[in-house]
C-alpha cells in the first residue's frame, strides 16, 4: 500500500488531501475510473436545443471538465419526438447529430473528464402537443393532456432509447443517464400517482418497472459492458399516491439487476408541493433517503440536492450516505469548485445560493440560463475577462453586489481598483436577504467577496462616504457609481411616527418589532419581511447587529413544515407526513394596494414556496385597499367597497419600494477629467434585483 493512502470500510482513502480525502479518492467501475468522487449534475441550459449553440456549450463544458470535476451529465436530451421537452428540443437521433456532440465530448475529454449523456423523455411534462404518458392523466404544469402509450409504443420508445445510447457512443461519450425522477416519463410509470392501467404495464410493481427496466436492458445490449449507464431514480416522490421506500428499494435492486452501473439520485416531482431545491432548503436535507437505498445494492450510488460545499460533500461520503456527490448548480456559481477546495481554496469558493432566478426561472420563461452570483455561466465565449494592455486607476463607489462585481473583475484583468463603501461592511442589500430564514446562503455571497477583495489586493475604503470632490482630486480615469437604493418613504399622514420603520432599518436590527405587524407592500421584500417576522426560526436582534451567521432552519423541522417524511425507510406514499402546523411568532398583515393575488410577480420556480410559507405561518393577506393615515392606535385602510378600517397594530413595516441613490453622477456642465458609469440599483431601482445588478458590474469590469 503506497504511503499517501489508507483502506477504510473496505475502501482505499486518499488521504494526500487532508481537508477532503473522500472527495479525492478515485471510483473504480471496473471498466474505467472516475478520478475524484464529484459529478456535475444534469441541467438545461437551453444552449441544447439549437445545434449552433453546441460550440457555447462545448465552452461550457469545458470550463466545468477544466476545474476539475470528475464527470458531467448533459442537459437531457430526448430520444424522440413525443419525448421533447419544448418544441424542437435538443436531440440525437440521427448520424447527422453525431457531429454536433463530438464537439461536447472532445471538449471535455481534453481535462481528463468523463461526459455522460442524459436521455429525458419528458412525457406529460412536455410543453408540445404530442405528449404522452403511461395514463392520459394531465399534469398541473403542462396546459396539453397526454395520450396513454400503447404496448407497441412503449416498445418502439424502448427502441429509441437504445438508438440514443448507441448514437451517445458514436459520439464519445462515456455513458448514458436515464432519466427516471422528478416526474418525467419513467417516473410516470414506476409510480401508481401517473400510472392507472390494468394491462402488462400497470398495477404491481414489477408491471410499472416493466418499461424502465426494458430501457436499460435494451441500452446495456446496444453499448456492450464497457459504457456506463446510470440511472436517475426518485429517492422521495414528494406526490399523493407516490412509491414508498420499500418499492424504491425494489426498483434500485431491479435496476442493479438489469446492468446498472450507478444510481444517480431524484428528488420530488416538478409538480409536488414540497420544495426540493428553493435555498430554504437545508444542505443535504434529503440525503438520508439515498443512504437507505445504498443499504440494499452493491453498485455505487450517488447522493444529490442542497449539497453546495465540500465539508457538507466530504461528510456524506465519510459518512457512507453514497459514493459520489453530484452537484449541478454549485457549478453554475463556480466552475472552479473541485481545484479550489483540492488547492485549499474553500474560501474562494463562489457559493451557489440556491436562488434559482437565473437558472431555473430562465428556463422556464424560455431564456437562456446563466447565474445570479456567475453571469459567466453559459456566456463563456462572450462574456470574457481579458487581461488589460494598460492598466487604468477606477474608482467604483458602492459595495453592493453591482459594485463588488465591477471591482472584481476590474482587478483580475489588471486594473488598479479602489472601492468606497459608506458603510461598515460590504455586500449592501444582501446584508438584509442574509438575515431572512431560509436565506442564510446568502452569507456566503458576501464571504466570496470579501475574501476575493482581499485576494486581489483591492483598495477598499469602509465607512467611507465620497464626495464628488474627492473622486475629481483623485484623478480616477473611470468612475462607477454603484450607490444602490434606499426604502422608498410613506408619503401618507403619520408617515413620521416612531412604530412606522423601513425594511432596512427591521433586518439591519436598528429597529424592532411588536406582536402586531402590518407590512406595506407584497413584493418580494414584503414577503421576506412578513416570513422574517413570523418564522420561529428567525435571527433575533443580537445576531443581526453582530453580524453572525443565522443558524439554518434544522432538517427535522423543516420537514415537520413542509410534511415529509422523517424516516429514511417511509412506509407513507411518495413520503408525504401530515404538516405541522405552525403558532406564528407574530400577527402579520401583508397589504397591497393591487387587486389580485399577492406574490403574483415573484419568481417562477421559488415564488409558490414563499405563498405557500406565508399560508402556513398564518400572515393575513390584503389586496385592492388604499392606505389612508397612521395613528398610535394602527394604521386605517380603506377597501374597493370604501370602508375604512382601523388595524391595531403595534408596527408599521414599510416595503413599498426603493430609490436610486445616483447623486454622484455629475451633472451635463460638470468639465471631469474622468469617465463616470452607472450600474445597478443606482441605475435603476428595482426589487432588490441582485441578478442585474452583478450582470451589470461584471459586463462593465470586461468592457473597461
Amino acid at each position: 500500500m503506497s504511503a499517501n493512502r489508507q483502506t477504510t470500510n473496505s475502501q482505499t482513502i486518499n488521504t494526500q488531501n487532508l481537508d477532503f480525502p473522500h472527495i479525492f479518492t478515485p471510483l473504480d467501475l471496473g471498466f474505467t475510473t472516475l478520478k475524484n468522487r464529484i459529478v456535475m449534475g444534469s441541467m438545461h441550459t437551453g444552449l441544447e436545443d439549437r445545434f449552433f449553440n453546441y460550440g457555447k456549450l462545448a465552452s461550457y463544458f469545458a470550463e466545468r471538465a477544466k476545474g476539475g470535476v470528475a464527470m458531467i451529465i448533459t442537459g437531457g436530451i430526448a430520444p424522440n419526438r413525443e419525448g421533447w421537452l419544448t418544441p424542437a428540443g435538443g436531440t440525437l437521433n440521427q448520424t447527422a447529430d453525431v457531429i454536433n456532440h463530438r464537439r461536447l465530448t472532445k471538449a471535455v475529454h481534453q481535462h481528463d473528464c468523463k461526459l455522460i449523456l442524459q436521455i429525458l423523455h419528458s412525457g406529460r411534462y412536455g410543453f408540445h402537443p404530442f405528449v404522452v404518458s403511461a395514463s392520459p392523466i394531465k399534469s398541473p404544469i403542462s396546459m396539453f393532456k397526454p395520450r396513454q402509450m400503447s404496448e407497441s409504443n412503449i416498445l418502439s420508445t424502448i427502441e429509441d432509447f437504445a438508438h440514443t445510447a448507441k448514437l451517445a457512443k458514436m459520439s464519445g461519450y462515456d455513458g448514458v443517464e436515464i432519466m427516471g425522477s422528478e416526474g418525467y416519463l419513467l417516473n410516470q410509470f414506476l409510480s401508481p400517482n401517473a400510472n392507472q392501467r390494468t394491462d402488462n404495464y400497470g398495477g404491481s410493481l414489477e408491471n410499472r418497472m416493466r418499461f424502465p427496466l426494458g430501457v436499460v436492458k435494451a441500452i446495456r445490449d446496444t453499448v456492450g459492458t464497457d459504457f456506463i449507464i446510470t440511472f436517475r431514480l426518485s429517492m422521495i416522490d414528494l406526490v399523493p399516491n407516490g412509491n414508498t421506500m420499500d418499492e424504491v428499494i425494489q426498483i434500485a435492486q431491479a435496476l442493479e439487476n438489469a446492468g446498472v452501473n450507478i444510481i444517480n439520485t431524484g428528488i420530488g416531482w416538478h409538480e409536488a408541493r414540497v420544495p426540493t431545491i428553493v435555498t430554504s432548503v437545508p444542505r443535504a436535507g434529503f440525503a438520508d433517503f439515498t443512504a437507505e437505498v445504498k443499504r440494499h445494492v452493491k453498485i455505487p450510488v450517488m447522493v444529490a440536492n442542497r449539497i453546495n460545499m465540500p465539508d457538507t460533500a466530504e461528510k456524506l461520503l465519510a459518512n457512507e450516505t453514497a459514493d459520489l456527490v453530484q452537484m449541478a448548480r454549485p457549478f453554475l456559481a463556480d466552475p472552479n469548485w473541485v481545484n479550489k477546495a483540492e488547492t485549499g481554496q474553500t474560501h474562494l469558493i463562489n457559493t451557489c445560493i440556491a436562488c434559482n432566478q437565473a437558472c431555473l426561472d430562465h428556463i422556464f420563461e424560455n431564456k437562456r440560463a446563466s447565474c445570479l452570483v456567475n453571469p459567466q455561466a453559459c456566456y463563456e465565449t462572450e462574456l470574457v475577462y481579458k487581461p488589460v494592455k494598460k492598466a487604468k486607476k477606477i474608482a467604483v463607489v458602492g459595495a453592493g453586489m453591482a459594485g463588488l462585481s465591477a471591482s472584481t473583475v476590474l482587478a483580475q484583468r489588471g486594473h488598479n481598483v479602489t472601492l468606497f463603501e459608506a458603510q461598515d461592511k460590504i455586500g449592501g442589500q444582501f446584508n438584509y436577504a442574509k438575515v431572512i430564514n431560509g436565506k442564510e446562503e446568502f452569507f456566503e455571497t458576501i464571504r466570496y467577496f470579501n475574501n476575493l477583495l482581499k485576494k486581489l489586493n483591492i483598495d477598499v475604503k469602509l465607512n467611507h462616504k465620497v464626495s464628488k470632490t474627492e473622486l475629481e482630486n483623485q484623478k480616477f480615469d473611470d468612475v462607477i457609481i454603484a450607490t444602490g437604493v434606499i426604502p422608498r418613504k410613506l408619503t401618507i399622514q403619520g408617515a413620521d411616527l416612531p412604530h412606522v420603520i423601513s425594511y432596512a432599518e427591521l433586518l439591519s436590527g436598528q429597529k424592532q418589532a411588536g406582536q402586531k405587524v402590518a407590512v406595506i407592500g407584497a413584493g418580494g421584500i414584503g414577503f421576506d419581511v412578513s416570513e422574517f417576522l413570523t418564522s420561529n426560526h428567525a435571527c433575533d436582534a443580537s445576531t443581526i447587529q453582530n453580524d453572525k451567521a443565522p443558524t439554518p432552519q434544522s432538517i427535522t423541522d423543516w420537514r415537520a413544515e413542509w410534511g415529509v417524511a422523517q424516516q429514511a425507510d417511509y412506509g407513507s406514499e411518495g413520503g408525504l407526513a401530515t404538516p405541522t402546523k405552525i403558532t406564528p411568532k407574530r400577527e402579520v398583515y401583508l397589504m397591497q394596494r393591487k387587486k389580485g393575488r399577492l406574490g403574483a410577480n415573484l419568481n417562477k420556480t421559488s415564488g409558490w414556496v414563499h405563498r405557500a410559507s406565508i399560508k402556513n405561518h398564518n400572515v393575513i393577506q390584503i389586496n385592492n385597499i388604499n392606505y389612508e393615515k397612521i395613528t398610535n392606535e394602527g394604521i386605517w385602510i380603506k377597501n374597493a367597497d370604501g370602508n375604512s378600517q382601523l388595524l391595531r397594530v403595534d408596527t408599521v413595516v414599510v416595503c413599498a419600494g426603493q430609490e436610486s441613490v445616483n447623486d454622484l453622477m455629475p451633472d451635463v456642465s460638470d468639465n471631469l477629467t474622468a469617465q463616470y458609469h452607472l450600474i445597478g440599483g443606482a441605475k435603476l431601482a428595482g426589487e432588490l434585483d441582485a441578478k442585474r445588478a452583478i450582470r451589470e458590474g461584471a459586463e462593465i469590469g470586461a468592457m473597461l
